[in-house]
């Protein structure tokens, strides 16, 4: 068992801190922004979000781009995709579990 996380972990503990989620939600919106742009409306302090935006680069899910003294953000979406493999995988789980237990019912009601 691994202790560094990879893939869908990854991706689910960065994401699963409501401002980092806002902040990346946010990106995906409203596309590149400027940090000073994201504290606006984020809540909290320049260097809470500076570290929210750091965790976020480290999980692949923005990138920075530097312009004169200003950073500036974007998110890369495509980075779920580990997540929505695993959620397709989980639908498909449940779709099967259920009609398993359809058929079950099914075959009681006989």
């Amino acid at each position: 068992m691994s202790l560094i996380p990879s893939g869908p972990d990854i991706l689910f503990r960065t994401l699963g801190d409501p401002t980092r989620r806002a902040i990346f939600e946010r990106l995906c919106r409203n596309g590149e922004q400027t940090v000073a742009a994201l504290t606006a409306q984020a809540g909290v302090s320049q260097p809470a979000v500076s570290k929210h935006l750091g965790v976020l680069k480290e999980a692949g899910l923005v990138r920075d781009r530097q312009e004169g003294r200003q950073t500036h953000y974007s998110a890369l979406p495509g980075a779920l995709l580990p997540l929505t493999d695993w959620a397709q995988q989980m639908t498909g789980f449940w779709e099967r579990r259920f009609d398993d237990l359809d058929d079950l019912l099914k075959r009681m009601d006989q």
